[in-house]
């Protein structure tokens, strides 16, 4: 699908075509092209919060995104990813030392555009974080829960193992039967009653259901292993089942209030009804599959981009964006408290991505590791508005040059328009039928008519007290005089 360009004209232009509203128009290639999105330019001073937001923070996050522009060969031909690589070529000159060098950076390079899922006001933010746990190297009574690494007959439509990245979605992904064609995977509820037992497909063993859940929400983890070594494992690939939220699950089986939500409050539940916590999990078939991604307890986990994740900073968008762009973000947020009264208004680097992460506005907030960042993340849902920062190089004005419209007036002489007007009048007045002429009737004739009636009122009055005598003395007999 094109995207939507709401495009506000100056006030002349807005008054010559009649309008009073942005004016929008479906897009082909060329210059922009994200699926079911609305984008509408604004002025950097109606971005709330942009002067008192930390961007040298920011410009250092965009830094670590750029260093994957610069040193792979271009593999992506959309317009924004060139685009970027521009801005990051000058961002190496740049070297800002302070908040108001880096901003001015932003503002002469980007140009900030609000962007929503069409027919929407607002976003939708989440929050995600790297938990730690413990684990073993073996199974035994207390580590028990296995953490699996890809199955080997995992298959995905159109991909080549050793190609790149196993497709995150968009392909049809699962195993294939008897006659080569791909069928569904294992789901979660099969998986976790055994259907990869035996595949030595184990990277470690955990002590809680909930943990292996809460990791392949979240994408990544540091296992502490039983001698203190840190394992470090990321996301690899899923087995092809959308993302079903066990919240939304228990929230819709009145077993949770909707106010009283959270990663914790999941957790509690589990660990309080052990015999229907599977049920509930398995409502949530998709599965995600790890690889082991460091044996270190320094530094943060990889996003999808390539680069590790700053806490605060990076972001995980759904992958109609290109990894690297900056978005601005507008909220009230959980993050002091349960309640959503702290403002939240940030430039965050697109450096991440996940299955549930769908559409234009969409991110997932990353917090760091740990039970603080955890108890964070685990509060926010909650909508937010998204400003996307568009390089420079993709004008909106050209942008706008694809909207269709009215067509010209023709330059018709002033001598012709008013021969026109005078055909027009013209034809006009022959064209219009006129009331009927009254009749010149002469004076006598009207009295004389007028007087009819009252004549004629005059015998109907006689002719009645003729009746009513008649009735009262009977019928009168004339005789002739002697």
């Amino acid at each position: 699908m094109s995207v939507r360009l709401c495009v506000f004209l100056g006030s002349i232009a807005a008054a010559a075509l009649g309008l009073s509203s942005p004016v929008c128009a479906q897009l082909g290639d060329e210059p922009l092209k994200l699926a079911d999105s609305q984008l509408e330019p604004v002025k950097w001073g109606d971005v709330e919060g942009w002067a008192g937001d930390d961007h040298l923070a920011a410009f250092t996050a965009f830094q670590a995104s750029c260093q994957t522009f610069r040193n792979a060969k271009p593999d992506d031909d959309r317009p924004i990813y060139n685009a970027l690589r521009e801005v990051c070529r000058r961002a190496a000159a740049a070297r800002p030392t302070n908040k108001e060098a880096a901003r001015r950076f932003f503002e002469d390079n980007f140009r900030p555009v609000q962007i929503t899922r069409l027919g929407e006001a607002q976003g939708f933010l989440t929050g995600y974080y790297e938990p730690i746990v413990e684990g073993s190297r073996f199974p035994n009574p207390e580590f028990h829960v296995p953490l699996y690494r890809r199955p080997h007959d995992l298959v995905a439509a159109g991909y080549k193992p050793g190609s790149g990245d196993f497709p995150n979605k968009g392909a049809l992904i699962g195993h294939r039967n008897e006659n080569g064609e791909i069928v569904p995977y294992h789901d979660r509820g099969a998986i976790e009653a055994g259907a990869l037992d035996g595949q030595k497909l184990e990277i470690c063993w955990l002590r809680d259901p909930f943990e292996a859940l809460a990791i392949q929400i979240q994408g990544s983890a540091r296992v502490i292993l039983e001698d203190g070594t840190p394992l470090r494992v990321n996301y690899d690939s899923h087995n092809g089942y959308p993302y079903t939220a066990v919240g939304r699950v228990l929230i819709e089986r009145n077993l949770v209030p909707r106010e009283e939500m959270s990663m914790q409050r999941i957790r509690d539940w589990m660990a309080a009804n052990p015999d229907e916590a599977p049920k509930v999990r398995a409502t949530n078939r998709s599965y995600v599959f790890f690889r082991v991604s460091g044996l270190s307890n320094e530094g943060e986990p990889v996003g999808a981009q390539g680069v590790p994740l700053i806490p605060g900073r990076s972001i995980a968008v759904d992958k109609i964006h290109v990894y690297g762009t900056p978005f601005f973000i507008d909220a009230s947020l959980p993050i002091e408290s349960a309640k959503p009264n702290t403002p939240f208004r940030r430039l965050m680097i697109a450096q991440d991505t996940g299955s549930a992460i769908v559409g234009p506005a969409r991110a997932d907030l990353y917090w760091g590791a740990g039970d603080d960042a955890a108890r964070i993340a685990g509060r926010i849902r909650h909508p937010g508005r998204f400003v996307m920062l568009l390089p420079r190089e993709l004008d909106m004005i050209e942008a706008g040059k694809h909207m269709p419209l009215p067509v010209a007036k023709p330059n018709i002489p002033e001598a012709e328009v008013k021969k026109e007007e005078g055909k027009s009048k013209q034809q006009a007045s022959q064209r219009v039928p006129l009331p009927v002429a009254k009749p010149n009737i002469p004076e006598a004739e009207v009295k004389k008519e007028e007087g009819k009636p009252k004549q004629q009122a005059g015998k109907t009055e006689e002719k009645s007290r003729v009746k009513k005598l008649r009735r009262q003395v009977g019928t009168v007999r004339w005789r002739p005089r002697s």
